[in-house]
């Protein structure tokens, strides 16, 4: 069962909540992928707190209500979120900047992205911001990403320098 809270969760918590104040929390489990206790721990949280209040609506059906507590909390929670998200999007286009300027250096005008998702996509506006073109020649360097990493592999197979966003302050 959980044990801490997580932002993110309980920010998706409360807006399901407050968009469907009669769902249930089997519902609310399988739309976040967590088990019900995990829910439930959360919901008792919010209680505590004066953030949701329950109502019974019928015999076994319960009612959450978010109080305007609750509302200022899931805006506290959106802005932190959109904060964070922002500061890592910044990171993720340091690094990849970083990258690309040791391309040019290197004497290429094109590189290649392997890997897909969000931070492909930020590694494609940042080339496209620099000049330097996103190809799929693999005699192109290119820019490998895993997790929060911009590994950047020029020309030389043994040849590699990992420009990170992970533990890294700006």
């Amino acid at each position: 069962m959980e044990t801490s809270p997580d932002p993110h969760r309980e920010m998706t918590l409360l807006e399901k909540i407050e968009y469907d104040p009669d769902i249930n929390q089997a519902t609310l489990a399988a739309q976040l992928g967590v088990a019900v206790g995990t829910v439930n721990w959360h919901l008792k949280r919010f209680v505590e707190k004066g953030y949701v209040k329950v109502k019974r609506a019928q015999r076994r059906k319960l009612r959450y209500i978010i109080t305007p507590e609750g509302i200022a909390f899931r805006a506290r929670l959106t802005m932190n979120y959109i904060e964070q998200s922002m500061h890592l999007y910044r990171l993720v286009r340091e690094r990849a900047r970083e990258a690309l300027i040791e391309i040019k250096k290197a004497g290429y005008n094109s590189v290649r992205i392997v890997g897909d998702g969000d931070i492909a996509d930020i590694c494609r506006l940042t080339c496209f911001e620099q000049g330097v073109s996103v190809t799929e020649s693999l005699e192109a360097p290119w820019l490998e990403l895993r997790d929060m990493k911009v590994i950047l592999h020029l020309s030389h197979p043994h040849e590699k320098k990992v420009v990170s966003a992970e533990n890294q302050e700006d």
